[in-house]
């Protein structure tokens, strides 16, 4: 279906290529070839499908709002501080942190991704990002450092999470591993799928409690990557939870083939 599309959008750009130099007010009204442009252009917008690196602008759901605890806010401003700018010899040199942005679809990742999640299966949206209310369910941010090869997440667990009375379901610990394993994984290895998921629980974490998910490369072998996670309080004296994840690099057109 993807393929369809884009080879579509490409037909209709080079019409777009085509008809520059052509007159076209003396063959369309001036409303209509108002219309036609504006379609052209947007064509071109979306014609190109890259799913790495990050190039599009929806919204971002990791920025701060109203819902996050105090707790919240200040591990979030420690961490983005790491990702301003160092000045060396009177340049600007970025430093080796960046924070990630975080989309309700994982294909608004890709160029003209905005467009392209109008067209394939509109109504789906990200598992941690479907809630409209804030702070009801997966609230958090990633930053990664792309030098020592790991990430951090700050991840506040809403009230709609609970499994044993006043604890975070494991399910959803569960989810935050996967998500913060995979977006690394991702992030080194391009376009990956989970391929296992090993987890042990060591301590039950309180329901809209605030915790760090570190995230480190444990190596890659060929189309694996190999990640090693462990979830910890904010001063890191409390372990909740240890894992180790394998993820597998795909082909671009596995997210979109036909189904049985």
């Amino acid at each position: 279906m993807l393929g369809q599309i884009v080879r579509s959008l490409g037909r209709m750009q080079q019409l777009s290529n085509g008809l520059k130099g052509v007159r076209l007010h003396q063959l369309l009204s001036k409303e209509t070839h108002g219309h036609l442009q504006t379609s052209l252009e947007n064509t071109r917008a979306i014609s190109t499908v890259s799913l790495w690196p990050f190039s599009s602008q929806p919204r971002d759901f990791s920025q701060p709002n109203s819902s996050w605890s105090p707790e919240m806010r200040k591990v979030y401003d420690h961490y983005n501080t790491l990702c301003d700018p160092d000045t060396e010899n009177g340049e600007e040199k970025r430093g080796p942190w960046r924070k990630l942005p975080s989309y309700n679809r994982s294909i608004k990742y890709a160029a003209g991704g905005i467009h392209l999640s109008k067209l394939i299966q509109a109504k789906a949206r990200l598992f941690t990002r479907n809630v409209k209310e804030q702070g009801a369910t997966f609230e958090y941010v990633v930053f990664v450092n792309k030098e020592e090869k790991r990430c951090v997440c700050v991840f506040q667990a809403g009230h709609l999470l609970e499994g044993a009375p006043g604890h975070v379901h494991g399910g959803a610990i569960a989810t935050m591993i996967d998500t913060v394993t995979g977006t690394l994984a991702g992030f080194l290895s391009g376009p990956i799928m989970t391929a296992n998921l090993n987890i042990d629980y060591r301590s039950p974490m309180p329901l809209g409690s605030v915790v760090l998910i570190h995230s480190a490369l444990d190596r890659k072998e060929r189309r694996k990557t190999y990640i090693t996670c462990k979830v910890s309080s904010t001063d890191e004296s409390k372990l909740y939870t240890e894992a180790t994840a394998l993820f597998v690099s795909i082909g671009v057109g596995h997210l979109f083939g036909s189904r049985n």
